[in-house]
């Protein structure tokens, strides 16, 4: 049996994940886009979170921060909390310095000529 995959599926990460990761498909919903994002901060795949970062908030996020942040923390797993149009509730558990964190989000979503991207998010404290 292949590893599950990061963003907690129960699906092999072959899958689930793997396909958008390789460009193979386009998430179908802003639920799964997420999943896919958590997973590729996990594997540190930051030219996909950019990718998939709506052109218009691009220029909000630097690559060296994404990476920085993906590869200094070990990332535990993905709860979602709910999801619908457009929008995703989640919460990302990692391990920085030996201390498990929350990161609480509901990111906002966007389709465009037939794909989603992400837009933007608001963090619960």
């Amino acid at each position: 049996m292949s590893d599950l995959c990061p963003c907690c599926s129960t699906l092999s990460y072959a899958d689930c994940c793997k396909p958008y990761h390789l460009g193979m498909a386009k998430p179908a919903s802003p639920e799964i886009l997420m999943r896919s994002r958590y997973s590729a901060y996990a594997l540190h795949l930051i030219d996909y979170l950019i990718q998939t970062t709506h052109p218009a908030s691009r220029k909000q996020y630097q690559k060296d921060e994404i990476e920085h942040w993906a590869k200094s923390n070990h990332w535990l797993k993905l709860e979602i909390c709910m999801a619908n149009q457009d929008k995703v509730e989640f919460k990302a558990y990692y391990l920085n310095a030996g201390t498990t964190y929350i990161h609480h989000e509901n990111s906002t979503f966007k389709k465009e000529h037939g794909i989603w991207y992400y837009l933007k998010g608001s963090y619960f404290n």
